[in-house]
């Protein structure tokens, strides 16, 4: 989405730039409703549901029900209008947004100094937070589809209770059809995905008047002293709540991590204009039905609804559900692109299912783990109320992990007063911290999931970045500057020099790559022209094409190539050699050999990490995708060099 809209500003002028500006504004509004605002407006289905039910469920009692929906309705304006649409929008790197992003604007990279070691000493708790709540992403990413498409299914137990034994055999197929069909992309039935939730959205309004009209006295809760006597009257079960009440803003991360595909004015105009207005009034419309019978909280949403409705609704919900669940499986997908990039996932192979959006791709290793997470879930938990225990932690996690970081932004990239700061930051810390205690409460009835994914996930970034880090101070130990290498062993041990261009990758652009000191030592030739090319990940989303290649010449046929990407650019090694070519430096493809080191990482007792993680690293690197398929070099182009390393 963000490419058409770059592109659209360069092809459009004149007043026909206005025209077609506001056109395509409401088109990508219209996208943003079937892809962001999918999680967060499924909520409805489960969410007061949960608040009413289950080990921490409120008796709906007039006063419970009024304070409920209280908490229910300024949780939506504080967390998603107030917070996500007002302040967390406005933290974007380059346009691109999502909690990777937000870290990347907080990583000292380029600090130096003794303020510089300060900074980056103190801003390393805040990468690790980040890298958590990013990990915590993965949980939900797991538990949204489950819960999403189980609670749509157990629609059907109220048209025909013999049904029952079918809800979850449903939701397996459902399911397992959702993630066999990723491989395809969303490009063609993305199309339908924002009609369907403006239908979707609709009908929730139109369900909520439903209700308001049985009961218009409801709409009292939309005053905030309710939710203070709430937790007044109830104390400490008021307090437990809460871990139900924050279903309702479940998805609200999506408007940030999806910004960068549709910008931030489609997400504030669609949420502002219909999400918001349409979640609210069913809420309310459910709060009313319950005060006119309360044993409708067992399952307000599809009560509220004619029972000629039920069989539609049930479709729609469920068409919903699948809406709201590709838009957290696409979120895993460009989550594990990003850490791919910044260098703390193992290269991974990932699939480009549109020509046109650059935000579909497909990483099949994610979405097979994904799948048969998703239906052991359902399988083990069975119910979506029994579901809602383990959803919510992730969510809140996350939420506190956002707010922190955005505080380290207000005041190092926006320059705000720190009291400014902290007291923007403690209001939104002081509702999320209360629904992340909350949820920690649930931990024995399932909260434990979401935390065991994120801190296993955790585990595997941390590892993959420390034990890159590792190898490299290995190979650097027995590596000699370039510069050394080409001025004096060369003269020394003159070689063959053979026709051609030969391109060496590495990470280190300083020293001589081991592949080329292995060729040199064992075969004793050269290429005619060696480039030393080095692939640098920016904390930014995308280096423009002039500014990704340069290079300088070392004299004996020695180059020194650097090649700079975003992290959700994808380097390319062809697209490297036009580019330099562009600069000057001539490599046709036919006469260029690429040369890559392999290393087999050996576990041993050196000072490093622990000898646990040396094992873990050494299984992730041996499972990694190659390089000639990440960087797209053509396999008849490439030579592989291995060679074991201790770490």
């Amino acid at each position: 989405m963000s490419y058409f809209r770059r592109r659209g500003r360069r092809l459009v002028t004149g007043s026909a730039r206005a025209v077609v500006s506001r056109g395509y504004f409401m088109v990508l509004s219209l996208a943003a409703l079937g892809i962001v605002f999918g999680d967060i407006g499924t909520s409805p289905l489960y969410a007061l549901q949960a608040c009413f039910n289950g080990e921490f469920g409120m008796a709906p009692t007039r006063d419970n029900v009024l304070g409920v929906l209280s908490l229910v309705f300024w949780s939506l304006i504080l967390i998603v209008t107030v917070k996500y649409l007002l302040f967390v929008l406005r933290a974007d790197n380059e346009g691109e947004g999502g909690i990777l992003s937000l870290m990347a604007l907080v990583h000292p990279k380029h600090s130096k100094g003794e303020a510089g070691l300060g900074r980056r000493r103190r801003t390393k708790w805040l990468v690790a937070l980040a890298l958590f709540g990013s990990a915590l992403l993965y949980g939900d990413g797991m538990i949204t589809p489950a819960i999403s498409v189980l609670s749509a299914v157990e629609g059907i137990e109220l048209k025909e209770p013999t049904l029952q034994p079918f809800v979850i055999p449903i939701t397996v197929a459902v399911l397992i059809g959702l993630f066999a069909l990723q491989r395809r992309g969303t490009a063609g039935i993305g199309k339908l995905f924002g009609p369907i939730m403006v239908l979707w959205f609709i009908v929730l309004a139109l369900l909520g008047l439903r209700g308001i009209a049985l009961e218009p006295g409801i709409l009292v809760a939309l005053n905030p002293v309710l939710a203070l006597q709430f937790f007044v009257r109830n104390g400490w079960p008021g307090f437990l709540v809460m871990g139900a009440v924050v279903l309702v803003v479940t998805g609200a991360e999506a408007l940030y991590a999806d910004m960068g595909h549709f910008g931030r004015g489609p997400i504030r105009l669609t949420w502002l204009v219909l999400v918001l207005p349409a979640l609210a009034l069913n809420y309310f419309g459910q709060g009313a039905l319950i005060l006119t019978d309360p044993a409708a909280s067992a399952s307000p949403f599809y009560i509220l609804a004619p029972t000629w409705s039920l069989v539609p609704l049930i479709i729609l919900a469920t068409c919903a559900t699948i809406i709201a669940s590709q838009a957290m499986i696409s979120g895993a997908f460009s989550i594990t692109a990003q850490a791919v990039q910044l260098g703390y996932c193992p290269r991974m192979e990932v699939r480009h299912t549109s020509e046109r959006e650059i935000g579909q791709i497909y990483v099949p290793q994610v979405n097979w783990a994904l799948m048969v997470a998703t239906i052991t879930i359902v399988l083990t938990f069975r119910s979506s109320a029994n579901l809602a225990a383990a959803y919510g932690v992730a969510v809140t996690g996350t939420f506190v992990c956002t707010t922190i970081l955005l505080s380290q932004v207000a005041l190092t990239r926006w320059k705000w007063p720190r009291a400014a700061v902290y007291a923007l930051i403690a209001l939104f810390l002081s509702a999320e911290l209360m629904f992340l205690a909350a949820n920690l409460m649930k931990i024995p009835q399932g909260g434990w999931l979401p935390l065991v994914v994120a801190v296993v996930v955790f585990a595997l970034m941390t590892t993959w970045r420390a034990g890159r880090r590792t190898l490299g101070e290995r190979l650097r130990q027995t590596s000699i500057p370039l510069e050394k290498f080409v001025q004096e062993h060369l003269a020394k041990r003159a070689p063959t020099r053979v026709r051609g261009n030969a391109v060496y990758m590495t990470g280190n652009p300083k020293t001589a790559p081991p592949a080329l000191m292995k060729n040199f030592e064992h075969n004793r030739v050269l290429h005619f022209k060696v480039i030393v090319l080095s692939v640098e990940t920016e904390d930014v989303p995308h280096v423009p094409r002039d500014e990704r290649v340069s290079y300088s010449d070392l004299g004996n046929g020695f180059y020194r190539a650097a090649a700079r990407y975003g992290f959700m650019d994808e380097p390319n090694a062809v697209e490297m050699l036009k580019l330099l070519r562009e600069k000057g430096l001539h490599l046709p493809l036919a006469e260029t050999t690429f040369f890559l080191g392999r290393e087999r990482i050996v576990a041993s007792k050196h000072p490093g990490m622990p000898f646990w993680r040396e094992r873990l690293f050494g299984f992730m690197s041996r499972n990694a995708q190659q390089a000639t398929a990440y960087f797209r070099i053509p396999p008849d182009r490439v030579i592989e060099v291995g060679s074991q390393v201790e770490i």
